[in-house]
Order: C-alpha cells, then structure tokens, then sequence
C-alpha cells in the first residue's frame, strides 16, 4: 500500500524535500555569515557626501576656534589702569572736580557745544584738557603727548570715529595707561557692548550726568599728584628739558639762564596776550605769536609747551573750531614751564 502510495507521488515528494532542504540551508547561512576580505571601491552617496561634508567643517571650526582662543590666551594685553573705590558722596558741584586738579584729559569731541559744557564745566578744576576734534586729531595729538590719564572718546565723530580710534589706540602699548571712557547717546546694551569690544572701557551718557563723571575721574584719578602743583617727576624733562636747551646754547648754562629769564620777561605772561588778540579778532597777530612761541620754546627745550604751540596754530587758522580748549592747554602747560624754569634759575 506504501509503496503504491509513494509511487503515485513521487514527485510531489522530491519537491517537498528539495524546498525543505533550501529551507534549512537558507536558516544556516543567515545564522552563520560568509566574512567578506574584499574591500569594495563605494562611492559615497549624496546624503554620504553630506554626512561628511558637516562632519568635516565641524572639525574645522574647532580647530579655527582653538587657535584663535590659544592666540588670544597668548597676546593678553594687561593695562596699566589703577582705580580706586569712589566713597559714598552727596549731589556733586562744580568746584568739587578742584579735586583733580593736574589731572590731563584728551577731549575727543566734534560738537561745540559738547566742547563747552565739559570745557565750563572743568575750567576752574585745574584739570588740563587737550582738545581734538575727531578721531584722527586724537591720533595725532597721541604721537606727540601721551601723558594723559584718560580719553573722552565721543563714538561718532567726522574722518575717523571713537570706534575705529579707539581699536587703533587700543594696539598700540604705549598707550596702555590711557583709560579711555565713550561719550554717546546710545545707551541701548547692543551699543554699550560694540563699545566695550572696541575697548572704550567706560561709558557715560549725553547729556553729561556730572555725578557719573565725577565717579569716573576719581576712579582713576590714582597717579595724579595730589599736591599744589600739577607737575610730576616724570613729567618735568618733556615740560623743559634742560639738556636740550644746554646743547642749542653751546653747552653754556649760564647763556641758557639769561635765555629763560628773557623768556619769563617777554613770554611768561604770553596767554592772556594771546588771549586778548583773540577777543579783538587780531588773528594776524595771534598767528605771529605763536610763530614765535614755536622758535622759542623748541629753543629752551620746553616739548609739550612746543607741540601745544603747533596745535594753536593749525586750529587758529580754522576758524569753525573751538579755540578755548586749546587756549586752556597753553595757559596749563606755559605756567607749569614757568614753574620749572623759576626753580631751575634760583
């Protein structure tokens, strides 16, 4: 009976045994995979490419930020500002600014009125304000004197602005003891900030707010010296270098004296002669003076006296500026020569 039923379906059987066969081969290879030695040559697909691409400028960027935080760690530029804490004060007054007298200000100012109302507000103070009307003024009166305490930097100003100036005073080390405080009327975070990164270290708003800046000048009004006069050690060879003067006098001392005895004669009282041909509006004359005045004070060896001369004189001949910042400046820096040269003839 098998044999007839095996017989008749033999062939259904052989199927059946070939597709159970398969089956369990199928099982086997899937459980245990042939290892492929062969390494292929595939290209990349689109969203590969991708993949990589990001990977790759993340990687980049590290490196990029890396760099630039190690250059940075590396070229730390420590400045020699020195503070101090400003002690608890009632509503601040004109003649309380008196306190810092000798103190050098560089006012970097385009607006007149600006220049008048800190002008006014300091004339009594002893303070010595430098004037410049932009940022390139700024940058040249630096060259020459930087024996400031601080810069009045007013950010938006013709030729070059506080911004730019400021960068270009900032990289530069010998000006690494000049704070220097942003004068705007933006006051929002985002311009505070953009100031800050210039490197304005101090900001005060307009209209000026007298409590804020006199916080500011006691702040650093740390090296100034805090007696009569207004003149530092440090100070005195730029004031009247002696040697200098010694020298062009053929290294006869006693010649260089009667040569700055003459000077207090005819020249010690020279700012309010000058003052006055300013007031009449004999600019000819004023002009002539100060032409002498340059001759003279390069003779006797008197530098910031000489380089405050030439800067009267360019600003003389434009009439749309201020004269009465300059004006200042000429009258501190001629009594602290004559302060000098009375002491050095005694």
């Amino acid at each position: 009976m098998y044999l007839k039923f095996l017989a008749q379906y033999q062939l259904e059987i052989i199927i059946v045994l070939i597709l159970l066969f398969l089956f369990m081969l199928y099982l086997l290879l899937k459980k245990h995979p042939k290892k492929r030695e062969t390494f292929l040559d595939i290209k990349p697909t689109v969203a590969d490419e991708y993949e990589q691409d990001t990977k790759n400028t993340k990687e980049t960027e590290k490196d990029i930020y890396d760099t630039h935080t190690s250059k940075v760690e590396e070229e730390v530029v420590v400045y020699n500002f020195k503070r101090q804490t400003v002690p608890p004060h009632g509503k601040v007054k004109k003649e309380d600014f008196s306190k810092f007298n000798g103190m050098r200000i560089l006012l970097a100012e385009d607006n007149i009125i600006n220049q008048k109302v800190i002008l006014g507000l300091l004339s009594a103070s002893g303070i010595e304000i430098v004037l410049a009307n932009d940022g390139q003024e700024a940058l040249n009166i630096l060259e020459n004197d930087n024996n400031f305490t601080l810069i009045l930097m007013d950010a938006h100003m013709p030729n070059i602005d506080g911004f730019e100036a400021t960068r270009i005073i900032r990289k530069n080390p010998k000006y690494n003891h000049i704070v220097v405080v942003a004068l705007s009327g933006d006051t929002a975070s985002d311009d505070v900030k953009k100031m800050k990164d210039a490197g304005m270290s101090e900001t005060l708003e307009k209209p000026l707010k007298m409590d804020a800046f006199y916080d500011i000048l006691y702040t650093y009004n740390v090296n100034t010296p805090k007696q009569k006069s207004t003149i530092a050690d440090s100070d005195t060879a730029k004031l009247l270098n002696t040697e200098i003067g010694i020298n062009i006098c053929g290294g006869d001392v006693n010649f260089y004296k009667d040569i700055l005895k003459e000077f207090l004669e005819n020249y010690g009282t020279s700012d309010e002669t000058l003052l006055l041909l300013i007031k009449k509006n004999k600019l000819k004359e004023a002009d002539q003076l100060l032409l002498d005045m340059i001759g003279i004070s390069a003779n006797l060896g008197a530098e910031r006296l000489h380089n405050i001369v030439l800067q009267a004189k360019t600003t003389l001949k434009t009439p749309s500026k201020n004269f009465s910042a300059i004006l200042q400046s000429y009258k501190n820096s001629l009594k602290q020569t004559t302060e000098l040269i009375n002491k050095y003839i005694l």
